[in-house]
């Protein structure tokens, strides 16, 4: 073994605090003649299986450790004062035991001991020294910093209680020499003559956080990054010295050559560290099967039932192939991982009453798993083959991906963990990486380069997750111009190439749970997840996968959930209890809608590129959806066109040979799924169904050595079979070209089946389904606009927020109701209305929405001092309550201005009243029913009203969309064809030219270099959004129009720079409708399916005369107008009798009735009451005159208790 080891490392796992790479890090240390190193992180092990492959790849033995963190008393003690600091100890495994206990350690100081840093103590590494060598750490260690403090007889004694417990063998005092620490060679001298006097041995390190000398500067950048500070801050943390690298043995030699035998030490502890970490075998628990049966023969059992449930009469195809699946998933150790996984899927669908996906990804192709209802795609219909799950030539634990209700999983992660227990279950690790634009920002921000500059940078670098910044410098030129022109801009490139890929942060992964038959420390170290919810393997997916753990794959996926809401709503809009099983496959009604491209909300499919391809297909079968997604994917993209010329003829479909008819000829002679290739291999060249899967694999992984055997196999298995060399070469050319884009069948089964669970609620149930949508989705405003445009175009109502009418979430409610109680009367309402949640307002939140609900209950405030005396505001607070107000959802209650100018007054009203209560001192009103609808609470009187731009702005603001008096209604009633919607503007229309209709935000105006006025803005339409470049000759064509508020036509030409579609404006004018716009029409289905509809939109023309501004504000033709004047005013009388609750709702439905349907007539309320009369104006609200507001208000007020004047 060569002169010294390193024994002190730090590798990205020490995340944001160490900079070397694993395979670097090896390679380096096996290139300097090292035979062995060892990694001791910050206080976790999260590298340890990566490090095993590194070293082993470099032909180095790797050593297990941890610098771990003691804390200063025991780590069950949390003073602010006493246990902020702790100090380190360096911990190697020495072998299996010690590595089982450097585990527990680690397992235990994360959740037992944590504070500031997960902490062990004393009394717990007592319990677990067994097996492990332990170093005194660097200068943060106990003993080196008591003697940098001048406590040198605690030192001795602290030393000495090391030494105790692990004997002079297992304990080192460590010995450093770093530039930047002040006083190290008389702190090594202390522990020198210490190591003398107690007889404990010494041990050379360096303290390693890279590899090379020359990445200091980069180790810099990255500790100002996790300090959040910059390079330029003298007080920052930094390393202090560009020593803390990867020394060569020569170079360790020669730094401590006046203690050679603490040199001489590293390698007698390397040599005596032998610890193996890699795959013995799969550690699956038990599962419990009924006595006296094998977990064998209860899973036959059970899908010899399922087998008969799905089929009946099953085929003996079906019998054969269950047989054949049963007898590699025994063989192969498995029979236990799907009873684990029947047990879940059992519980979640028939306790929980919870939805399950259809099983995505190659777990479909069981028989096994659709027989226990693991999945729900019948494997032989669709054709799809087992080997392509589980093969038994490729020994890899099997994969089952099972999707369940996002807002749900939490509950299936309980189950497993009290099914199995919280000692056998957890979570798995993953780690977010310095992305390329993220690694900019972060460089930018640690560099103190002007955040605007940072910004420019970032977005020159094209997006997704593979993009690298050099890459990006050889294909963008702005990018590679500034870093050749610009000095700050290269040393920020080249800052943040360097960290670019390094390990972040620590999360949970998506969707992995690990289940074990022994408790998970044995096997991983563990800790709490991020942010609470869970325990969690320290190992990442693929680690945990090398050493043999059970991983079930739980998903949450929103789109089940969104159909789960759905179904409520059904049933209680309906009455029909709908299920996944009973959306029919083959529903003419869901392919005609999927054929429009009117798919927002539909699940896969809502892309622009997606909408053009369902147009131009016309899908009509389950299997076209399967292909439509397969094919939507960079690569066999080019091949749609090809695909949907043969659909309908206009292409021959064409073969190599005869052979391959009947394997391609539903996808027309493409080559479209992985499990095809495996089907050519098989029929073709006779292999078996195992020997083709490894041919698949070989060719998508492009392995040139396997690569080379498989080509070979299947021209000489073809040639055997009577096909010619020539053919066979062209079909695996084929074969390669489609391998690296050939889908998963069975994962595209699963998502096509979800597709049309959507289209078809959509398509039968559409204000089910997007209030739906509208409650999964309204944490993100601009997904909330989308959808309320959605609405808008189907002609379904969406209500405003009302503290009186809206519940917490978007809920549906009857059209034409009026007061809080109709809202519930939603069963067989011919139509229904979608009504805002005031939890969906921005910075309201499901909190304080819930506490208004609660307080009103059945019964709305009749005034502002209702609420103030139900509401109790403390729990509103002041900035909830403004943003409800500027949302409109107490409109009900006076005007926007006025409530704004009395949030004071509101608040402290609330506040006494509520707190009077609470010390028991009564009410704070006293009302009468003439005082209750009167109001008690003055309004204090705005100075100035909010203009309609300040209020439409608010909303757009707080609920995404405006809702009041949309500025783009024109385009929701009237189609016009020379309109592109801003939805369907995608990177694939490059170059375009198009017409859109919306209206313009966010007007940026910038000078050239040449002194030209040009600007930048976001036009929005009601389908989304896009940047609109205006350059100078067009900004001066069109400078007025900019600042307008109107509606804009623009014709522009679409450029995609970064994978960004951005639009540069040609002309803009003001909007107006052309002569040849049709009026829409209504789309929706008012009964459930089974009833006959249109599939498609109906319009007719509007009235010769009618402008775009009427048309928007759904004004009747001028004719009409004429001819029937609107009155001028609506007086209406009340009268109250002596029950104050049942005077107070009827004032309260008078007005929401009148407020509804807003207008231009002005309305008053008369109030008869025992004790009075009262007269209410409201100058600043307005009705419309309808037949069916004046027949709501006779079953009201009764008949002749109104007048129109």
């Amino acid at each position: 073994m060569s002169s010294f080891v390193h024994l002190h490392v730090h590798s990205e796992f020490s995340l944001l605090d160490g900079l070397a790479r694993l395979p670097d890090l090896c390679r380096r240390a096996a290139e300097s003649g090292m035979e062995a190193l060892a990694l001791t992180d910050h206080g976790s092990m999260y590298g340890t299986i990566k490090f095993s492959h590194a070293a082993n790849a470099a032909g180095i033995k790797p050593i297990y450790g941890c610098e771990v963190y003691q804390a200063a008393r025991r780590m069950d003690q949390r003073d602010a004062q006493k246990d902020r600091r702790s100090y380190h100890l360096v911990l190697l495994a020495e072998n299996q035991v010690g590595y089982q206990n450097l585990m527990e350690l680690v397992t235990r100081a994360h959740l037992d001991g944590f504070y500031y840093k997960p902490r062990i103590d004393k009394e717990l590494l007592a319990r677990h020294a067994e097996g492990l060598i332990c170093l005194s750490a660097c200068i943060s260690g106990i003993v080196p910093s008591l003697i940098q403090d001048g406590q040198l007889d605690e030192a001795r004694r602290e030393a000495a209680w090391y030494r105790d417990l692990f004997g002079s063998e297992r304990f080192y005092l460590e010995l450093q020499r770093h530039a930047g620490i002040e006083g190290i060679d008389a702190i090594n001298d202390s522990l020198a003559r210490l190591g003398r006097e107690l007889g404990i041995p010494l041990v050379a390190t360096n303290d390693v956080h890279y590899v090379r000398r020359e990445d200091a500067q980069t180790q810099e950048l990255l500790l100002a990054i996790q300090t959040q500070t910059t390079l330029a801050d003298p007080e920052r943390m930094r390393m202090g010295s560009d020593d803390y690298y990867l020394a060569t043995p020569e170079e360790m030699v020669a730094l401590m050559a006046d203690y050679p035998d603490a040199v001489a030490n590293t390698v007698s502890i390397a040599e005596r560290c032998n610890v193996e970490v890699g795959f013995t075998s799969y550690h699956l628990p038990q599962f419990d099967v009924p006595a006296p049966h094998t977990a064998q023969e209860h899973l036959r059992m059970l899908c010899e039932e399922g087998l008969h449930r799905r089929y009946g009469q099953p085929s003996q195809e079906a019998w054969q192939r269950l047989d054949y699946e049963l007898g590699v998933i025994h063989d192969m150790g498995f029979d236990d991982y799907f009873l684990i996984n029947y047990d879940l899927v059992n519980w979640a669908k028939n306790e929980a009453k919870m939805l399950v996906g259809p099983g995505r990804g190659s777990g479909a192709s069981s028989l096994v798993g659709y027989a226990l209802g693991i999945t729900d795609l019948d494997p032989i219909d669709l054709d799809l083959i087992f080997e392509r799950f589980l093969n038994p030539g490729r020994v890899t634990m099997p994969d089952i991906d099972l999707d369940y209700p996002e807002d749900r999983r939490q509950e299936v992660i309980d189950y497993l963990v009290a099914r199995y227990g919280e000692d056998k279950t957890a979570q798995i690790a993953t780690f977010g990486t310095m992305a390329a634009r993220g690694a900019i920002r972060d460089t930018g921000r640690a560099q103190g380069v002007p955040l605007d500059e940072v910004d420019r940078v970032a977005k020159l670098i094209p997006a997704g997750p593979k993009q690298t910044i050099r890459a990006a410098l050889s294909e963008v030129g702005e990018l590679k111009a500034l870093y050749e022109s610009q000095p700050h801009v290269r040393r920020l490139v080249d800052g943040a190439s360097q960290i670019e890929g390094i390990s972040r942060h620590f999360s949970t992964h998506a969707c992995g749970v690990l289940i074990t038959d022994k408790p998970l420390v044995a096997y991983t170290p563990l800790q709490r997840a991020p942010r609470g919810e869970g325990i969690v393997s320290q190992l990442c997916m693929s680690d945990v996968e090398e050493i043999g753990l059970l991983k079930l794959d739980v998903l949450g996926l929103s789109t089940l959930t969104i159909i789960d809401r759905a179904f409520r709503w059904i049933a209680k809009t309906r009455g029909i209890e709908l299920t996944l099983d009973a959306i029919p496959m083959d529903d003419p009604d869901t392919y005609a809608l999927l054929s429009t491209g009117e798919v927002t909300g539909v699940f896969q499919v809502e892309s622009s590129g997606m909408r053009r391809v369902l147009r131009d297909m016309q899908p009509s079968e389950f299997r076209d959806i399967m292909a439509i997604l397969a094919l939507y994917r960079p690569g066999p993209m080019e091949f749609i066109q090809n695909y949907v010329d043969r659909k309908f003829g206009r292409e021959e479909v064409t073969y190599l040979h005869p052979r391959l008819e009947p394997i391609l000829s539903e996808t027309y002679g493409i080559i479209v799924y992985q499990e095809q290739i495996i089907r050519i291999a098989q029929d073709l060249s006779g292999f078996s169904a195992s020997e083709a899967d490894l041919l698949r694999r070989a060719v998508g992984k492009k392995k040139a050595k396997a690569l080379e055997q498989q080509h070979a196999k299947f021209v000489q298995g073809a040639v055997n079979n009577g096909i010619s060399a020539e053919i066979a070469e062209q079909i695996f050319a084929d074969i390669e070209k489609f391998a690296n884009y050939g889908f998963n069948k069975g994962h595209s089964a699963a998502y096509a089946a979800i597709t049309l669970q959507t289209a078809y609620l959509k398509a039968h149930y559409p204000a089910e389904f997007l209030a739906a949508t509208l409650s999964v989705e309204r944490g993100n405003l601009e997904k909330v606009s989308l959808f309320i445009g959605e609405l808008r175009r189907l002609g379904i109502a969406v209500r405003p927020p009302s503290v009186n009418m809206s519940g917490v979430d978007f809920e549906l409610e009857p059209a034409d109701c009026a007061s809080v109680k109709e809202r519930c009367q939603i069963l067989g309402a011919g139509e229904l209305a979608v009504r805002f949640g005031l939890g969906a307002i921005k910075n309201v939140g499901d909190g304080p929405a819930e506490e208004i609900m609660r307080a009103r209950g059945d019964e709305a405030f009749a005034n502002l001092d209702d609420l103030c005396e139900r509401v109790d505001l403390r729990k509103v607070n002041k900035r909830v309550l403004e943003c409800l107000i500027r949302a409109g959802a107490l409109d009900c209650l006076g005007d926007r201005a006025d409530l704004l100018a009395s949030i004071d007054q509101m608040m402290a009203a609330s506040q006494q009243l509520h707190h009077d209560r609470e010390i028991g001192q009564g009410t704070l009103f006293d009302l009468t029913t003439v005082g209750a609808a009167r109001g008690g609470l003055t309004l204090t009187r705005a100075k100035q009203r909010l203009s309609e731009k300040e209020r439409l702005a608010d909303e757009k603001d707080l609920l995404g969309s405006y809702l009041a008096n949309h500025p783009l209604d024109v385009l929701s009633r009237y189609k016009d064809d020379r309109l592109t919607p801003l939805s369907e503007i995608d990177t694939g229309r490059d170059g375009q030219r198009i017409t859109i209709a919306g209206m313009l935000e966010a007007v940026r105006v910038i000078t050239t270099k040449k002194g030209e006025p040009m600007a930048f803005a976001q036009v929005e339409d009601l389908t989304g959004s896009r940047e609109l470049v205006v350059f100078p000759n067009t900004y001066r064509e069109a400078q007025e129009l900019l600042v307008d508020s109107g509606i804009k036509l623009i014709e522009a030409r679409v450029q995609v720079r970064n994978d960004d579609a951005k639009l540069i404006a040609e002309a803009i004018s003001s909007y107006s409708l052309p002569a040849n716009a049709t009026r829409r029409g209504a789309e929706r289905p008012t009964t459930p399916r089974g009833a006959i509809r249109e599939s498609a939109p109906t319009f007719e023309a509007p009235p010769e005369g009618l402008s775009a501004e009427d048309a928007a504000s759904g004004a009747e033709h001028p004719a009409a107008r004429e001819a029937a004047p609107s009155p001028r005013r609506l007086r209406v009388e009340l009268p109250l009798g002596d029950d104050p609750r049942r005077a107070r709702d009827l004032v309260q439905q008078v007005f929401e009735l009148l407020t509804a349907q807003r207008g231009e007539v002005p309305f008053s309320l008369l109030l008869r009451a025992p004790t009075g009369v009262v007269e209410m104006d409201f100058p600043e609200l307005g009705t419309s005159v309808s037949p069916a507001i004046e027949q709501r208000l006779s079953s009201l007020v009764g008949q002749g208790r109104y007048t129109w004047a």
